[in-house]
């Protein structure tokens, strides 16, 4: 069975051995095994770009048990998605950070139960889709990036890109002005989650190690990983909707 979590930019996929659907594997194997990063008892885990799932009408080839997010037809709410996928590996009192290329969102558990949220889908400042732009305009690897104690306030995406150019152009290297801007987006999404002591984190961010160094000079961090949303689908899917909205 498969559950897909379609991104803006890459989507993430997990297939699930049900002991009938053996041919299914093979033939997601045999058209996306470059994609597969990889495989854990009877799952199967796959990252692609969204431009290929579209491109390859992977619903109409594959049945999709369960999907949410922006590419696909999404009959899922991300946000009951992360929390399901997260409640069984967090503490009674949580903070969990979703950050994907276009939105930002993270709930809060107390007591082991639902407390507070919150989504934002709307300003660049607080998302990866502008920090790879960045790394593409101006040849920088992600990897390359460094935390940096200096941070741009990028409260405004556009105004940040401004911050950029003004300080390449005064001498700065692409690399520095890139990891000043990525602290920035550390510090609002920390502050958009309420400012915690401990942040779980979720996303492609998780891979971002400048990032994850600048949220760590605020809060402790601990990584989650890119697949909690599916995992969430498939934890709804075995025990019925476990957190509701």
């Amino acid at each position: 069975m498969i559950y897909l979590d379609a991104g803006t930019t890459y989507s993430k996929i997990i297939w699930v051995n049900n002991n009938s659907d053996t041919a299914e594997s093979e033939n997601l194997r045999e058209n996306f095994g470059k994609f597969l990063v990889k495989s854990s008892g009877e799952k199967d885990y796959y990252i692609l770009p969204s431009s290929i799932l579209k491109s390859k009408n992977f619903s109409k080839i594959f049945e999709i048990k369960k999907c949410c997010g922006h590419m696909g037809n999404a009959d899922e709410n991300e946000i009951i998605a992360l929390a399901n996928g997260s409640k069984n590996i967090i503490d009674k009192d949580a903070t969990i950070l979703d950050l994907g290329s276009r939105d930002a969102k993270w709930i809060r558990f107390k007591d082991g139960k639902f407390h507070d949220m919150d989504w934002n889908t709307s300003c660049a400042s607080s998302t990866g889709a502008t920090v790879e732009m960045l790394l593409k305009f101006y040849n920088v690897s992600r990897d390359e990036l460094e935390f940096n104690e200096e941070k741009f306030s990028v409260t405004c995406g556009t105004f940040g890109l401004e911050k950029i150019m003004d300080d390449i152009s005064n001498g700065a290297k692409p690399v520095e002005a890139i990891s000043k801007f990525v602290h920035g987006i550390a510090f609002n999404a920390w502050s958009f989650a309420k400012k915690p002591k401990k942040i779980y984190l979720s996303g492609g961010f998780c891979e971002n190690k400048c990032f994850v160094e600048s949220l760590k000079y605020y809060c402790e961090v601990e990584l989650l990983g890119r697949f909690m949303l599916c995992e969430g689908l498939i934890n709804s899917d075995k025990e019925g909707e476990l957190i509701h909205a």
